[in-house]
């Protein structure tokens, strides 16, 4: 098989692997935003609950929470898998894992806004929801923007993880073409594609820090 087949296979695989990169941001970096709240929430029990979801998302692999979210429909609760079952579960699974780490970003950088400026904003007349937004907001994007980039990056090697409950990403493709041609070229090719997005992603975080940088701490 020549490198144009392989690349055109592997470009194949590219793209389901770009589907996981864009839903999982889709779906995570929104439902971070109740969990950052409800992680500082003066209400303790639903602090409790946030706390323990966070806690466990970060403390166990994610390959094992895909294995988790794919098999216990079946052995909890008797439902039959489909054909489409990998895939939900392979969502499912980073958006509920990279929103727990997305979360602890948005609140440690809604944190590390000092409290003298919410004060400032009262003295002024600001309601809670201007200060948020006209105030807090700004600098809080700028702040947690290169941990954010960093994850999103992460996002991208991640998604090689998919191949474990059985989805057809492009690690998946390289690793068949590895066995069935008794060749490395694949491995290499798949590498300079997870490259390069990686690059264009940086690329872009880059020019959106620039864009953020009229405000200096």
């Amino acid at each position: 098989m020549d490198i144009q087949t392989m690349t055109g296979m592997l470009l194949e695989g590219f793209g389901t692997t770009l589907q996981i990169f864009v839903f999982t941001l889709v779906g995570s970096i929104p439902l971070a935003v109740p969990i950052a709240l409800a992680r500082m929430s003066r209400f303790p029990p639903l602090k409790v609950v946030a706390r323990v979801y966070i806690s466990i998302l970060r403390g166990t692999p994610l390959m094992l929470q895909m294995f988790a979210i794919y098999f216990a429909p079946y052995y909890v609760f008797g439902i039959e898998l489909t054909p489409d079952s990998k895939w939900q579960a392979c969502i499912v699974a980073f958006i509920v894992n990279y929103a727990a780490y997305f979360a602890e970003i948005y609140r440690s950088g809604i944190q590390s806004i000092p409290r003298g400026q919410y004060e400032a904003a009262e003295v002024l007349g600001y309601s809670r929801f201007q200060t948020f937004f006209r105030i807090v907001l700004p600098q809080v994007v700028k702040r947690i923007l290169p941990s954010m980039g960093n994850e999103v990056i992460t996002l991208v090697k991640d998604t090689s993880l998919a191949f474990a409950i059985g989805v057809a990403e492009m690690f998946s493709t390289a690793k068949a073409l590895v066995a069935s041609q008794v060749s490395m070229v694949p491995f290499a090719i798949s590498a300079a594609f997870y490259w390069v997005f990686n690059f264009l992603v940086e690329i872009v975080i880059s020019r959106l820090e620039k864009k953020l940088d009229y405000y200096h701490d």
